[in-house]
């Protein structure tokens, strides 16, 4: 089988240990997906499987993907994404479900963070500013500060802490524990925070 499958984030909930701890975790709805394409070494140079999820109406759909999609007898699907190192036995159109976990299995989850737009050095890497109003400076509360000498380099070096565009990176947590696997609703419980926004999608590697 795939060594992963690709879901959706539904928000966190905490549940409760044998020993009464009250634990935090996240909610995934991972699956099901189908087999869109099956990869081998003699075709393809790599062995890998494609799997898709989310249904798409075909008016939004390629004619190129439409048939891409029919060959898995499937319907268009969002979100399509490959996993390596796959058990051979898996045929184009089979359904992958959140069976493929046990609780107290550990996984990997890759998320793409929540974008905060454009912002200052404050919030983007911590910085103090530059502090007190003394002095007649009222609006340098919140900026860098001196960014570099003058005559010589006569440039900022590239690659300095400065301001820019916040968030929207694609962040893999590793080591997460399965709490609880909940198959007719092919939901999944994952021990503490995953990166994202509520309906984003995810990636779950075993």
């Amino acid at each position: 089988m795939p060594q992963g499958l690709i879901g959706r984030k539904i928000g966190m909930t905490s549940v409760f240990s044998a020993e009464g701890k009250n634990i935090p975790c996240t909610v995934i709805e991972a699956g099901p997906c189908v087999v869109t394409q099956v990869k081998s070494a003699e075709t393809d140079g790599y062995t890998a499987v494609q799997l898709a999820y989310d249904d798409k109406k075909e008016k939004n759909t390629s004619r190129p993907m439409l048939g891409h999609f029919k060959k898995a007898n499937t319907t268009p699907k969002r979100k399509l994404v490959e996993f390596r190192d796959w058990d051979e036995s898996v045929n184009l159109g089979d359904v992958v479900t959140v069976d493929l976990f046990k609780d107290d299995n550990w996984v990997d989850v890759v998320g793409t963070t929540k974008g905060k737009g454009f912002q200052g050095v404050v919030k983007r890497y911590g910085f103090a500013g530059v502090g007190g109003r003394t002095h007649g400076q009222h609006n340098r509360q919140r900026h860098p500060g001196s960014l570099g000498a003058s005559s010589f380099p006569s440039r900022v070096f590239p690659g300095k802490r400065l301001a820019g565009r916040t968030g929207g990176d694609r962040v893999k947590i590793i080591n997460l524990k399965v709490l609880k696997v909940i198959s007719e609703s092919n939901l999944l419980l994952v021990k503490g925070s995953i990166p994202g926004a509520k309906g984003s999608y995810l990636i779950i590697e075993r």
